[in-house]
Formats: C-alpha cells, structure tokens, sequence
C-alpha cells in the first residue's frame, strides 16, 4: 500500500447544526465517500474530548468561544464545548461511509492538550500512532480531506509533509472555519512546505 487517504474530523458537531459547525461542512460528505474506492488505504480521524476540556472556553472563567489563551504549549483558540466523548456531536456525520476505514484515530483525549492534526498533538512531540501505523503499511503519499481546512486538515497536512509524505489537499472534499482570515494561512503555510493543493 502507497497511498491513503486521511479523512480528518467529519463529525455531527463541525457540520450544519453542531456546537462548532464548518459552513457547509457536511457537504464534504458524498464527495468523500466517493473518493474511497481510489485509495489502498482509508483512515479517519475523531476528534474525542473529554467533557471540561482546556480548550473549551467553558473551561475558562471569563473567556468566550475564539479567544486565545497561552498553554504551556502556546496559544490556544478556546472553542465551544465540541466532540465531546460519547456525545451525539462527536459522532461521525451518519451519511459518511466508516467501513472503509481500515484505522481509526482518535484525538484531543489529554484533558490539558488540544489536537488539531492526525499526527501529533499541539505540543507538537506526543504522537498519536498515526505515522508508525502508516509506516508499517508502507504508505509514502497521503491524501487529506474533511472539516476544517484551516485547522485539522492544515496540521495534519503539514505535518504529513513534515514527515516526509508526499502530501495532497483535496480542497473539494474540505470546508473552512476562516477565523480572522485562518483559510488564507493555512493555505500559504501549506503551499510553502510543498503540500499539492487540487481541487477535485
């Protein structure tokens, strides 16, 4: 197996009506499930918290939802309570086809450590096993798609490549959050290490 697709976070809670919902980010659903049958290999992603965590703004007294407080691992945008362990929210969105998947990783579970990529957590050194599993599957080119363009799909992006995958966004199959212009970065930050971005 050489190239797998890497399904970041298509959960209730980032789509049309969750606690942190991606504008039309349930869109991304039949065009995911319809990529699947390209790839050797399928992983998805679950963003998994337990309930007070620290990104929560909830967490914070005082702070409200998009705020950034410093962590012992930089700064932290709070959100709202989200993916919450063993919630309806942290669901997988029901239209999105799991059986494919041959893996998959769930992330942001350290009650003091957010995590945005596939890969590590935000100190940027805990790993989540994702890439000791790719490796022993022999899988040296990524695809990565799903919610958010800017967040979880970034990181995950840019580590990939920081990794040494060759790495593609399929910005057909991803949706933005654009916090204070976070889509617009997130895209030049990725182009600038060499992530292809393509549009279906």
């Amino acid at each position: 197996m050489t190239h797998a697709l890497l399904v970041i976070d298509v959960q209730n809670d980032f789509c049309p009506g969750g606690a942190l919902a991606v504008a039309d980010g349930d869109q991304v659903v039949p065009v995911i499930n319809a990529m699947m049958d390209r790839f050797d290999l399928v992983v998805a992603t679950q963003d998994w918290h337990p309930a007070g965590h620290s990104s929560f703004a909830s967490a914070h007294d005082g702070r409200a939802p998009f705020d950034v407080v410093q962590m012992p691992y930089g700064d932290q945008v709070l959100w709202p309570d989200h993916c919450v362990q063993g919630s309806a929210g942290g669901q997988f969105h029901p239209n999105l086809k799991t059986d494919p998947a041959a893996l998959i990783v769930r992330k942001g579970m350290n009650p003091a450590i957010d995590s945005y990529s596939a890969f590590f957590e935000n100190d940027r050194t805990t790993p989540t096993g994702l890439h000791g599993y790719l490796q022993t599957q022999g899988v040296d080119q990524v695809t990565v798609v799903g919610l958010a363009t800017d967040y979880c799909v970034n990181y995950s992006a840019q580590d990939a490549a920081a990794l040494g995958y060759r790495v593609r966004v399929d910005l057909s199959a991803c949706r933005a959050i654009d916090l204070n212009g976070s889509l617009q970065a997130a895209l030049d930050d990725m182009a600038r290490l060499g992530v292809e971005l393509v549009n279906g």
